[in-house]
């Protein structure tokens, strides 16, 4: 007899008191680094019972990738979906961090594409300029 897995004593139905014919009962969820959930912890959440995951910024990611820098939002919207997995794994300081990352990069998306926005209305209207002094210089 495998002293692992005690017998348990059969009752009425065939079935042992934890639900299961004569199988020693299942272990509970496994938090991070395969040591069981303390008691009460583990929540609706993906397993991390201290309520819902940071806000993933993954509308903000993408956006800033199609309207903004295409380098930089692909940043963001792989550090926004880095925030379930983490907090599901049962990380929620690195899940804390790649949201914070997440929005990070994508205010830097929009603030690139935004100063580029600027140097391309300058370029213009110092070509405008430079043209019309250039007309200026060529009328009798």
């Amino acid at each position: 007899m495998n002293d692992q897995y005690p017998q348990y004593p059969q009752n009425q139905g065939g079935q042992d008191p934890h639900g299961g014919y004569g199988q020693a009962p299942q272990p509970g969820p496994v938090g991070p680094m395969g040591q069981p959930w303390p008691h009460g912890q583990q929540g609706q959440y993906g397993g991390y019972g201290y309520g819902p995951p940071p806000e993933n910024h993954l509308v903000w990611a993408i956006l800033s990738t199609v309207l903004c820098c295409l380098p930089l939002g692909i940043v963001s919207i792989v550090k926004s979906n880095q925030v379930q997995t983490l907090w599901a794994q049962g990380y929620p300081t690195e899940a804390q961090k790649a949201a914070n990352d997440a929005k990070k990069w994508a205010m830097w998306s929009a603030i690139v594409a935004g100063i580029g926005v600027l140097l391309y209305i300058a370029f213009i209207v110092v070509g405008l300029v430079v043209a019309g002094v250039s007309l200026q210089d060529s009328l009798p």
